[in-house]
């Protein structure tokens, strides 16, 4: 790839040579995915205080979440092209800007349809934070690797482990408007720290943005997201609901039919001829629509069902994270010995087994034997998370890593969204109206979704059953593959 740079200090002027980006750079670049993860799991601890104060039920509350990801995902596929166009370094500017007054946003919404609106906004400008920030890390924008430090790889796992516990601290301290009101003064020093240290990388040429993509793609999947959410509600007949689902297949089939006979499209679909890059992205996506909802139902079974506070809420996501972060060092060892098609297939019932365990936590469960529930499933997302992540680039030459990066960013973003939608609409159908006021019955409506989810996520096997033996072992051996 042909880049420009644009660098703050005369020694790097050489942008065959990658610069060397030191501790301060890499905060700064960290600083956006750490707004971006922090508020996509944040928000998991308030539904139930913003539904409480708003007066608004806990489907339409979670429009909060699922909105802001499905948003997420639709802006991943425009951002390569962006970024290409304008550059890394002020398309990432922009993106920290819009989204803390996106945040800011939130904080001031004076009801549910404001706040849905602002997060679904929050989210599709935080697109960008994610993949340029690897992208400018891990040395892509330039086509050369690059390490990170210790200290800022850790960072990257801050989002996700500490985002119930900092929520559930911030709504018990000052209400859940605090949790966006504090991403306005990290997003001002993430933006200082980048205008005054980021380079800025750019193609001489890039292809034409596919409009007519875009709106075909975007508008499909959000339409059929919109379908998932409302159907929970039960606010659309039947005929409605048949009508709205038929139009988003449309669309998408339309999508489809654009994409091969268009020369630039926004997704490359001919990707999904390969056979690794198929059951890595449909695997990943069918698995995440299980996976997806369980940051969802803890926090109301928590909250609700066992009484908890959100602190106490928050603070019991954490096992999760803590086993995701100690024990990766260990799961390339894994691929390594057993083969991604052993592990996905053995893994992913194992998930699935551990989802429908998880309707033996009641209000009488010992907290110890949670947090060892916990523990164990979040060594085992991880490993799933890190194996589907990696065998998406087995059979990717460099040429295409960046086709195939954004088909998989936003599969991934829209299989969590759908994850979420698919946990609201079953926690729906099992929990009646009064169900709020009664823990025993709520309970039992979350333990139901946990049997939904934890069967869809063993199904979900399916896919990986189509691999071969020896299928991503070149992945597996190598040090740094694509796409860390």
């Amino acid at each position: 790839m042909t880049a420009r740079a644009e660098l703050s200090s005369p020694q790097d002027a050489n942008p065959a040579r990658p610069p060397h980006l030191g501790p301060l750079v890499q905060y700064a670049l960290l600083a956006g995915p750490l707004l971006s993860m922090l508020d996509s799991s944040i928000v998991n601890v308030a539904v139930e205080p913003i539904a409480r104060e708003l007066h608004a039920g806990l489907t339409t509350v979670q429009w909060t979440v699922s909105g802001y990801l499905l948003a997420l995902g639709v802006g991943l596929a425009g951002t390569a092209y962006l970024a290409r166009r304008f550059g890394t370094r002020p398309v990432y500017q922009v993106s920290v800007i819009a989204f803390t007054v996106a945040s800011a946003l939130c904080a001031l919404a004076p009801d549910a349809a404001v706040l849905v609106a602002a997060r679904a906004l929050q989210g599709l400008v935080a697109a960008p934070l994610v993949p340029l920030a690897m992208s400018m890390l891990l040395g892509r924008a330039t086509g050369a690797a690059r390490s990170i430090s210790p200290a800022a790889g850790i960072m990257l796992f801050l989002g996700p482990a500490l985002g119930p516990t900092v929520g559930g601290a911030l709504i018990g301290a000052a209400g859940w408007r605090a949790i966006f009101l504090i991403n306005v003064p990290i997003g001002l020093v993430g933006l200082y720290l980048v205008y005054r240290h980021l380079p800025d990388y750019r193609e001489e040429h890039t292809d034409p943005l596919d409009i007519v993509g875009l709106i075909l793609f975007g508008a499909g999947v959000a339409l059929l997201s919109y379908v998932l959410e409302v159907f929970g509600e039960h606010t659309l007949s039947t005929g409605e609901i048949v009508g709205l689902l038929l139009v988003s297949f449309a669309l998408l089939a339309g999508y489809g039919l654009h994409a091969t006979q268009t020369l630039h499209p926004l997704l490359r679909l001919s990707l999904f001829r390969l056979r690794t890059f198929r059951a890595s992205v449909v695997g990943s996506y069918v698995t995440r629509l299980g996976i997806g909802g369980i940051p969802f139902l803890f926090p109301l079974l928590y909250q609700v069902g066992m009484g908890f506070t959100p602190i106490q809420s928050g603070a019991l996501m954490m096992p999760q994270a803590i086993a995701a972060m100690s024990l990766k060092v260990t799961m390339p060892k894994i691929l390594a010995r057993f083969g991604y098609r052993a592990v996905l297939v053995s893994n992913t019932i194992i998930i699935g087994v551990m989802i429908l365990g998880f309707s033996t936590i009641g209000i009488g469960t010992p907290v110890w034997l949670i947090v060892l529930q916990l523990f164990a499933y979040g060594f085992f997302t991880s490993l799933q998370y890190t194996s589907m992540n990696t065998l998406v680039y087995a059979e990717i030459d460099e040429e295409e890593a960046s086709a195939a990066s954004s088909i998989a960013s936003t599969m991934q973003q829209m299989s969590i969204s759908f994850g979420v939608a698919a946990a609201s609409l079953v926690t729906a159908f099992f929990l009646p109206a009064t169900a709020r006021g009664n823990p025993p019955i709520f309970i039992r409506g979350v333990h139901r979704a946990f049997y939904v989810l934890g069967a869809m996520t063993i199904v979900s096997t399916i896919v990986f059953r189509k691999l071969k033996r020896d299928d991503g072992n070149a992945v597996s051996t190598h040090k740094e593959p694509h796409g860390g």
